[in-house]
């Protein structure tokens, strides 16, 4: 661990080693957790992303590990802000994701943990890709507000049980969303949160959210 940031719940700033990058991550593991959630955020977004912040916190209420990470590093970030490629560069995402996976399961305060991944927008693209890549290792999936046709291809090869939430405004990525949950193969749910709109801004929308996601993971990491 590097340092501690706060004590209720101990969060420690962690650099995770992705392949030839270290990218910044904040890690909280509670008291006998035995799953940990690796975050994906979505295009723009970072791991100060108060609606994923806010998911991490109900994930850790249940007992489950979490892994928020900025998948690109600052220099990228820097460059995404001006051309906004790298955000849908899938590939890239992804085996950012897939090395965020093996340094938990090679880090000793981690290895112990079971994994899942939470999808948000793109990111939700780039973890159904990376599950495809270390189906041995992840567990579960949930998307938030996600592009799972941005997997393409991969979707039918997805083990991991995966839930995919959307809001009952979004309406195209509800379609998006109803083609992926034909192509997977894995065991699949699609839940519609009513009167939410992509980015669940509305009055206990992201509440509920955040309880889908943490009754499939506690079933499935525990």
């Amino acid at each position: 661990m590097d340092r501690t940031l706060t004590q209720h719940p101990r969060e420690h700033l962690v650099s995770v080693t992705a392949g030839e990058v270290n990218l910044e991550g904040n890690l909280v593991i509670p008291e006998g957790a035995t799953g940990i959630v690796l975050f994906a955020h979505g295009s723009g977004s970072s791991r100060h992303s108060p609606r994923n912040r806010y998911v991490a916190g109900v994930l850790q209420q249940a007992g489950l590990a979490t892994l928020l990470i900025d998948l690109l590093t600052l220099e990228e970030e820097e460059i995404d802000l001006r051309t906004r490629h790298l955000r849908f560069d899938i590939g890239l995402l992804a085996s950012r994701l897939v090395g965020a996976t093996d340094w938990l399961v090679h880090n000793s305060d981690t290895r112990h943990l079971k994994v899942a991944y939470f999808g948000a927008s793109t990111g939700a693209g780039a973890a159904l890709v990376a599950a495809t890549e270390r189906p041995e290792v992840v567990q579960a999936i949930v998307s938030r507000g996600g592009r799972p046709d941005l997997a393409g291809s991969v979707l039918p090869h997805v083990k991991a049980p995966t839930l995919l939430i959307v809001g009952g405004y979004d309406m195209p990525v509800i379609a998006m969303n109803e083609d992926a949950l034909e192509q997977l193969r894995s065991l699949k749910r699609l839940e519609i949160i009513p009167e939410a709109t992509h980015l669940f801004e509305e009055p206990g929308t992201l509440a509920a959210a955040a309880q889908l996601a943490s009754e499939w993971f506690t079933h499935y990491l525990k």
